[in-house]
C-alpha cells in the first residue's frame, strides 16, 4: 500500500524525499514514513524505471534529491489503481486511496471499485446484524457492535452518493 501511495504522490510533480515522507506520513496519520520504508521503495522505483532522480537545491542552499514520475511510472500507477481486488475492497486505506485518486480513473473503474467495496460492506453489515441477535454480547459488546454497524451503514450511504456522482458525469476528465 505504501508503494502505491508514494507513486500517487509523485503524480503531482517533482518532490524531494523528505517532503515525500512527511506528506505520506501525514496522509497515513503518522508524523513521517520511516526512511527505511521510503528510500528503499524509491530505489526500487528508480531501478524499475518508474521514477527519475535528480539533484536540486533545497530552501537553505543544501542539495536535495528530487524524484519525479516517468511515463512508465504513470502507467504502473494507473495499472495498480485499476487493479482493485477483494483484498483491496476489505482495506479501508486501499479503498480511500482509490477514492482520492478517482480523478485519474475512468467512470467504469470508479464504478467497479465502488461496487466491490459495497459488496464487502454488505457482507460486514449482515455479519454485524446477525451477531447482535445470535449472541449475548453484553452492554459494552452491544455498544461496539452497534458502532461498527453504524460505520458500515454510513460508508454504504457515502458509496451511494459517490455512485450518483459518477452517474452525473462528475469529474469525467482523466489525468493524462
Amino acid at each position: 500500500m505504501n508503494d502505491l501511495l508514494l507513486l500517487a504522490m509523485l503524480l503531482g510533480g517533482p518532490i524531494h524525499g523528505y517532503a515525500l515522507k512527511q506528506r505520506a506520513g501525514w496522509l497515513t496519520g503518522n508524523k513521517n514514513l520511516h526512511n527505511n520504508l521510503v528510500y528503499p521503495l524509491l530505489a526500487r522505483f528508480r531501478k524499475a524505471g518508474w521514477i527519475q532522480q535528480r539533484s536540486g537545491k533545497g530552501q537553505r542552499g543544501q542539495t536535495r534529491e528530487l524524484y519525479s514520475l516517468t511515463e512508465k511510472g504513470k502507467a504502473e500507477l494507473f495499472r495498480r489503481l485499476n487493479g482493485y481486488d477483494e483484498k483491496d475492497a476489505a482495506s479501508d486505506s486501499a479503498f480511500r486511496l482509490r477514492i482520492g485518486m478517482f480523478f485519474a480513473l475512468n467512470a467504469d473503474s470508479r464504478a467497479r471499485i465502488l461496487q466491490a467495496r459495497d459488496r464487502y460492506l454488505e457482507t460486514r453489515e449482515q455479519k454485524f446484524s446477525h451477531l447482535a441477535s445470535a449472541m449475548n454480547l453484553g452492554a459494552w459488546g452491544n455498544e461496539v457492535n452497534a458502532f461498527l454497524l453504524e460505520q458500515v451503514r454510513a460508508e454504504r450511504q457515502w458509496i451511494s452518493r459517490l455512485k450518483k456522482m459518477i452517474g452525473t458525469g462528475f469529474q469525467k476528465t482523466r489525468m493524462k
